[in-house]
C-alpha cells in the first residue's frame, strides 16, 4: 500500500485515533481499578481496626489482654505483612501487638500519603524487612481506661501486585482490541473504496482501447462521474469529427485555386509565369503539410482506439505489390500474432503505407516488413509495437538519413512524390509519443524502424 494513497491515509488516521482512544481508556480503567482496590483494602483494614477497638473496649481495664488474631491468621505469622499494635498516643511503649510483629514496633508518625477516613488516618509506612505497608490508625479514648493509639497495617504489596496484574490484563486486552480494530478498519476501507478500484480499471480499459465507454455498476456517489465522463468522451469524438470535416473542406477549398494558378502559369511563358508556378507549387507543398499535420493532431491519441495490425499490413503489402508489379519486387511481411496498435487505423495505415511506399521506390529486388509486439504487462505498463521496414536499395549515409525526414525534402527529384512521406511519419510517430529512426539495412539498403504504443 502506497503511503500517499487514500486508503493508507484513512487507515493511518483510524489507527492513530484508535490507539489514542485505547490508551486513554486504559489509563482511566487502571486509575479506577487502583482507586477501587485501595479503597477496598482500606475498608478491610477499617474492619480489623473496629474489631480490635471493640475487643479492647470489652476488656476491664481496656487493652489489658491480647485479643488474638482478629479472625486473620496472618496476624500470628512472623513478619507476614499484617500487623496490629496498641500504644499510648504520646509514643510510649507498646502495650499490645500482634504476634506477626514479633519484637518490632511500627511508628505511625513516619507514615506518608496520609488521609482521613471515617475518623481514622490512613497512610503508607515501611515495616519490618522494608515491607511496604498500608496503615490505619485511630486514637481511642476508653472511658476511665485511658487513651490509646490503635494501629492496623496490611501488606501493600498485595495491592500493588493486583494493580500490576490488572494493568497487564488491560494492556493485552486493549492491544488485541486495537489490532482487531485496525484489521476491521482495513477491511471496511478496502470494501468501501473498492468502487474506486473499479473506476481505475475502467479508465485503464478506456486508455488501452478495450472499452469505448465508461461502463459498470457504480455507487450513487460515483455514477454522476461516470455519466459526465461518457459525455466528455462523446463530445471529444464529435470535436474530432468536426475537425476532420473542416480540414477536408479547407484542403478542397485551397487545392482547387492553387491548381488553377499553377495551370495558368505553366500555360504562359516568361519569368513571371515561372516564378508564379514555382511559388504556387511551394504553397501546395506547405498546404499539404500543414493540413496533414492538422488532420493527424485531430486524430491522434483518441481514447479507446485500438487497431489490429496484421490486416492493415497485409492490405498495404498487397496494394504495393500491385503498384510495383512491373518491377517484380518481393514484398514480404511478418507480423507477430495478436499485434495491436493503440491508436486509429488511419494513422497506422499512414505510417506503414508511407514507409513501405518509400522502400518500394528505392528497392532493387525485395522489401521486408517485420512487426514485433510486446503486450502490456499490467494496467500501469503499456505495450509496445515495433515496425521494421528493410529494402535492398542504395541506402543513405548518416547525413542523408537526417535530411530525409525534413519536411518536403527530396533527395532524388527523379522519384515521384512530394517529399512529405517521411516527414508525415515522423510527425505521426511523435504525436503518439513513439520513436522513428533510419538506419542501414542488413541487406545494404535503408531500414526504417518505428516504435509505437501497443495494446
Amino acid at each position: 500500500m502506497r503511503r500517499n494513497s487514500l486508503a493508507f491515509r484513512l487507515i493511518a488516521a483510524a489507527s492513530l485515533w484508535s490507539a489514542a482512544a485505547l490508551v486513554v481508556a486504559g489509563l482511566i480503567l487502571t486509575s479506577l481499578y487502583t482507586s477501587t482496590v485501595e479503597r477496598a483494602f482500606d475498608e478491610r483494614l477499617s474492619v480489623y481496626l473496629r474489631t480490635l477497638v471493640g475487643a479492647l473496649a470489652q476488656q476491664s481495664p481496656p487493652a489489658s489482654t491480647d485479643p488474638g488474631n482478629l479472625g486473620e491468621p496472618r496476624f500470628e505469622l512472623p513478619f507476614s505483612g499484617w500487623y496490629w499494635q496498641v500504644r499510648p498516643p504520646d509514643g510510649g511503649a507498646v502495650v499490645l501487638a500482634s504476634g506477626s510483629l514479633f519484637t518490632d514496633t511500627l511508628d505511625a508518625g513516619e507514615a506518608t500519603d496520609t488521609a482521613e477516613i471515617e475518623g481514622a488516618t490512613s497512610g503508607r509506612l515501611a515495616g519490618p524487612d522494608d515491607q511496604q505497608l498500608r496503615v490505619l490508625t485511630q486514637t481511642v479514648d476508653f472511658d476511665g481506661g485511658g487513651r490509646y493509639q490503635v494501629l492496623v497495617a496490611g501488606d501493600a504489596g498485595e495491592v500493588a501486585d493486583q494493580i500490576v496484574a490488572f494493568r497487564w490484563s488491560v494492556f493485552l486486552t486493549l492491544a488485541a482490541l486495537g489490532v482487531g480494530l485496525v484489521i476491521a478498519t482495513t477491511a471496511q476501507i478496502g470494501w468501501g473504496l473498492r468502487p474506486l478500484d473499479n473506476v481505475r480499471r475502467g479508465l485503464a480499459a478506456l486508455r488501452s482501447g478495450k472499452e469505448t465507454r465508461f461502463e459498470g455498476p457504480f455507487p450513487a456517489e460515483i455514477a454522476p462521474l461516470a455519466k459526465e465522463l461518457n459525455a466528455l468522451l462523446e463530445s471529444n469524438q464529435q470535436i474530432i469529427e468536426r475537425a476532420r470535416t473542416q480540414v477536408g473542406n479547407l484542403a478542397h477549398g485551397l487545392k482547387t485555386p492553387l491548381s488553377v494558378i499553377t495551370n495558368e502559369a505553366r500555360a504562359t511563358d516568361g519569368p513571371l509565369a515561372e516564378k508564379v508556378a514555382e511559388q504556387a507549387e511551394l504553397m501546395r507543398t506547405q498546404v499539404n503539410h500543414y493540413l496533414e499535420r492538422a488532420r493527424i493532431a485531430a486524430r491522434s491519441n483518441v481514447i479507446g482506439a485500438v487497431t489490429e495490425v496484421e490486416p492493415v499490413v497485409d492490405s498495404i503489402v498487397r496494394a504495393m505489390a500491385r503498384i510495383h508489379e512491373d518491377r517484380n519486387l518481393d514484398i514480404g511481411a511478418e507480423v507477430a500474432p495478436g499485434a495491436l496498435f493503440r491508436g486509429e487505423k488511419q494513422d497506422l495505415e499512414e505510417i506503414v503505407g508511407n514507409l513501405v511506399d518509400n522502400a518500394c521506390k528505392w528497392a532493387r529486388t525485395e522489401v521486408a516488413v517485420t512487426v514485433g509486439h510486446v503486450p502490456p504487462k499490467d494496467e500501469e505498463t503499456p505495450g509496445q509495437l515495433t515496425l521494421v521496414i528493410d529494402d535492398d536499395g542504395p541506402g543513405l549515409d548518416e547525413a542523408q538519413r537526417v535530411e530525409a525526414t525534413r519536411r518536403g525534402r527530396r533527395l532524388d527529384e527523379t522519384k515521384p512524390g512530394s517529399g512529405l512521406g517521411l516527414s508525415i511519419v515522423s510527425d505521426l510517430v511523435g504525436l503518439y509519443d513513439g520513436r522513428f529512426r533510419l538506419d542501414r539495412s542488413p541487406s545494404g539498403g535503408l531500414r526504417a524502424e518505428v516504435d509505437l504504443p501497443g495494446a
